[in-house]
């Protein structure tokens, strides 16, 4: 293992970025055929290729998910989301129910990946606890048996 590590680290510090992806130049290529077979400078390369793009994956996903959190955070005082749940907003409530849940596993995740702190949280985890209690208002309020109640 230690030996396909170092490949991988010749070939990181060897690569450029092309216009198809990772490039190693064909100096690099003969130099590391002379120690390693065709094959597995090929599987390092896309080693290397998969942990660069799972970085920028990484780095994205954090700072997309940031910004939902900042935004979707507005929506988590009283005022604000007595307006969605009105019908007011440009966002309806299951919408914003959709993204809260999603952004809220995507952080999860990045916790485990983030080198920089994470968002604040205050205004996206009052708002994730609203439409907690708004769903289990809505459960509760439904008769035995799962049926919508009547909306009269």
């Amino acid at each position: 293992m230690g030996r396909i590590l170092d490949l991988c680290g010749e070939i990181a510090a060897e690569a450029d970025e092309g216009p198809e992806g990772l490039v190693l130049p064909r100096e690099a290529w003969d130099r590391l055929r002379e120690n390693w077979p065709e094959a597995d400078i090929e599987d390092a390369m896309s080693l290397v290729r998969d942990s660069l793009l799972q970085s920028e994956l990484m780095e994205a996903a954090d700072s997309l998910s940031a910004r939902l959190v900042e935004l979707l955070g507005t929506f988590g005082d009283g005022p604000a989301f007595a307006s969605v749940e009105a019908g007011e907003a440009r966002m309806t409530i299951d919408v914003l129910d959709q993204l809260v849940r999603r952004v809220s596993r995507l952080e999860e995740i990045l916790e485990a990946y983030r080198d920089s702190p994470p968002p604040d949280r205050r205004g996206f985890d009052a708002l994730h606890r609203r439409l907690l209690d708004r769903g289990i208002e809505a459960e509760m309020a439904r008769p035995v048996g799962g049926a919508e109640p009547d909306e009269d």
